[in-house]
C-alpha cells in the first residue's frame, strides 16, 4: 500500500516518526514535506499535495493509496485535504474514529493533530486507519453517492419523506 503524508512544523516529529514505522510495516511511503522545521509554513501547501497524490494514484487505477496529513490539531489539514477533488478526509481523535473513517465513511485520507494526543496513539490511529478496509455496506455507499453527487452538481440530497414540511421553508423541496 502507498501512504501520502503531509504535514506542517507541528506536524513534522509524528510525520518523521510515521515514516520510520511505515516503512518498518512495509507501506510504500511517499512524504510531500516539510522537509525541514519551519514554525511559519502554512499545512495547506503540504497537506493538499499528499491528498493530491492519492487522489492521481487512485485515478491511476491505485486503489490501495491513502494519506495521512498532520498538524496541531489536524482540523485545518483535514480541510485541506478535502479540497482536493475526490477525497474524503477524516479527523481522527480515538481508535473508533479511525476505524469508522474506513469501515463507514471510506475515508481515503486521516488526518492528526500532532498535539492532541501521545505519539504511540496517533500511531496506532493511523495504524488502525490504513488497516481497516471499507464495509461496502449499502447504506454508506448511498451516503458517500450522496455526497460524491452535491460536490458534482451542489444538488442536496433529496429530504425523507419523513422529515417534509418539519424544517424552514428553504430545506423544503
Amino acid at each position: 500500500m502507498r501512504v501520502h503524508l503531509g504535514c506542517d512544523h507541528a506536524g513534522l516529529n509524528l510525520k518523521s516518526h510515521l515514516i520510520a514505522r511505515l516503512t518498518e510495516l512495509e507501506y510504500e511511503v511517499v512524504d510531500h514535506g516539510p522537509f525541514v522545521y519551519d514554525a511559519l509554513d502554512d499545512y495547506p501547501v503540504f497537506c493538499i499535495r499528499a491528498a493530491e497524490g492519492v487522489a492521481r494514484d487512485r485515478a491511476a487505477g491505485i486503489a490501495d493509496s491513502l494519506g495521512v496529513v498532520i498538524g496541531g490539531s489536524g482540523n485545518g489539514e483535514q480541510m485541506a485535504a478535502n479540497k482536493v477533488e475526490g477525497i474524503r478526509a477524516a479527523l481522527v481523535w480515538s481508535d473508533e474514529t479511525a476505524k469508522l473513517a474506513r469501515d463507514h465513511n471510506n475515508a481515503q485520507v486521516v488526518a492528526v493533530g500532532g498535539r492532541m494526543h501521545a505519539l504511540e496513539d496517533m500511531t496506532r490511529f493511523v495504524e488502525v486507519f490504513l488497516s481497516e478496509p471499507f464495509s461496502n455496506d449499502e447504506r454508506h455507499v448511498r451516503r458517500i453517492d450522496q455526497l460524491t453527487a452535491y460536490d458534482k452538481d451542489g444538488v442536496r440530497p433529496a429530504l425523507p419523506e419523513s422529515a417534509k414540511g418539519l424544517g424552514p421553508a428553504e430545506d423544503q423541496d
